[in-house]
């Protein structure tokens, strides 16, 4: 089946490649985003494969419908760039990667906790220039520490884990309970009741409506001071002027971010020879006590691996039924 795969990197094509060897797929890679000026490229191909950056709104899936197109396939467990809805009734199959890492994303938030805490990256930067005084290093023991997780389904699960192993107390935010995690001793409370008791809180959950700046001034201020905040979910579940006004009150004393909420204009390019238009991520990285990665939180061997295979999987299943058990329906 040929697969139009829109803003292909060196490693997409490398692992898409070795895998697609036992399925036979036609594949045509254009480095390009999907976008109104670009749709035309994948013209009778009736599988177009996009990623998080891409944003496939109603009109886009109508002129892809037109063009040819029966299955969008989606390089990502998250979907909210997508219009489901218009999908769904414009007869295109839309399926994801659910779980192609999870050990992979709550890692990258662990690693960016014990940066943060034991200011890794500044100690780093004196030793690289002869630097060897300690003042001004000093961090925390993170066992004992309480460990607010906002999202216990299969990252969030893993991070709680992992915590557990440091010695952490647990609090939880999710409508939908996990045992495993509850197993772990996590105690589900509410988000005012998290952020009043976390020394720590690592976001794991989707965008939705009702999470779209989810930590916002009045989640802030029930945090306490010096809180170390987390995000490797999506952008958008944070209110970024309102992370910017506690980073500045000292409310919150470490911050590390792989995503951002303007991040698909920014983020998976070279941009190091161009002055930043965006004055909102521009103003993040004055501060010291904040550490941003470009959205890599997924990016392991593993989880590459994973999202090839199951996307060509999904296609195969797709090409063979017409239908896909990973496929996406509107609520």
């Amino acid at each position: 089946m040929k697969i139009a795969i829109y803003n292909a990197r060196s490693y997409d094509k490398q692992y898409f490649d070795r895998y697609n060897r036992q399925f036979g797929h036609e594949l045509h890679y254009i480095d390009a985003h999907l976008d109104a000026d670009t749709v035309i490229l994948s013209e009778g191909a009736p599988v177009v494969c996009v990623f998080v950056n891409d944003p496939v709104p109603e009109p886009l899936l109508k002129k892809m419908r037109d063009q040819g197109t029966r299955m969008l396939a989606l390089r990502s467990a998250g979907f909210n760039h997508v219009d489901i809805r218009a999908a769904n009734e414009l007869d295109i199959l839309v399926a994801n990667v659910p779980g192609y890492s999870p050990f992979a994303v709550a890692e990258h938030a662990v690693a960016m906790i014990l940066c943060l805490i034991r200011r890794i990256v500044r100690a780093h930067a004196r030793v690289r220039e002869g630097n060897f005084s300690l003042d001004g290093l000093m961090g925390f023991d993170l066992h004992g520490k309480t460990v607010g997780v906002v999202g216990t389904g299969k990252i969030g699960s893993v991070f709680t884990r992992i915590m557990h192993g440091f010695g952490c107390q647990l609090l939880g935010v999710d409508p939908v309970e996990n045992r495993n995690c509850r197993d772990l001793g996590l105690q589900y409370v509410s988000l005012p009741t998290l952020c009043r008791h976390s020394d720590i809180i690592s976001l794991h959950c989707p965008l939705l409506p009702e999470t779209q700046y989810l930590i916002d001034d009045t989640a802030i201020a029930e945090m306490r001071d010096g809180v170390c905040l987390i995000n490797t979910s999506r952008g958008a579940v944070i209110d970024t002027a309102a992370v910017i006004r506690a980073l500045k009150s000292g409310k919150i004393g470490y911050l590390g971010l792989d995503v951002y909420e303007e991040e698909e204009d920014l983020f998976f390019e070279d941009r190091s020879n161009t002055v930043l238009g965006d004055d909102v991520f521009a103003r993040l990285l004055t501060f010291n006590n904040v550490i941003i990665t470009g959205h890599q939180g997924y990016f392991t061997r593993e989880a590459i691996t994973n999202i090839a295979k199951c996307t060509l999987a999904n296609v195969a299943e797709f090409e063979q039924s017409g239908q896909c058990v990973n496929q996406l329906l509107a609520p």
